[in-house]
């Protein structure tokens, strides 16, 4: 089977986190060592489930920014999320950039799993803010 679903985000900025510094609503990201992240423009607000955070024991959900997927920094709120991208070369990740968040490279059985639900749940919490584009026939 193909996949027929493509979410992306826009990044909108990119930011140096100073290690010990934190990212996210309660400090839920703590830098372990100089880091950045990509602020993208999609939260919970847009059906992006908070679900998708890190918690104790519960690693983050990814996405794909430049190729690669890379963790989200600390919670989702409601209109933002932060996605650390310390590890892809500088220069790779700029505001403007569409980050992948299903589509190629990251199923919605991904994402799902990564928040502990499944693929239809995901699918229907899609918010009205998003632009679609229907292809083909």
């Amino acid at each position: 089977m193909r996949p027929v679903v493509e979410l992306k985000g826009r990044i909108i900025q990119v930011r140096a986190v100073d290690k010990g510094d934190s990212v996210g609503y309660g400090a839920a990201f703590t830098a372990a060592r100089p880091s950045r992240v990509a602020i993208i423009a999609v939260g919970y607000a847009d059906g992006f489930l908070r679900s998708a955070s890190a918690a104790k024991g519960k690693p983050a959900a990814q996405v794909i920014i430049a190729g690669k997927r890379c963790a989200i920094a600390g919670r989702v709120s409601m209109d933002l999320m932060a996605v650390d991208v310390t590890d892809l070369p500088d220069g790779t990740v700029r505001r403007g950039d569409f980050a992948t968040l299903i589509g190629e490279g990251m199923s919605v059985d991904d994402v799902a799993a990564a928040m502990g639900t499944i693929g239809y749940e995901v699918l229907t919490h899609l918010g009205w803010r998003y632009h679609r584009a229907y292809k083909g026939a």
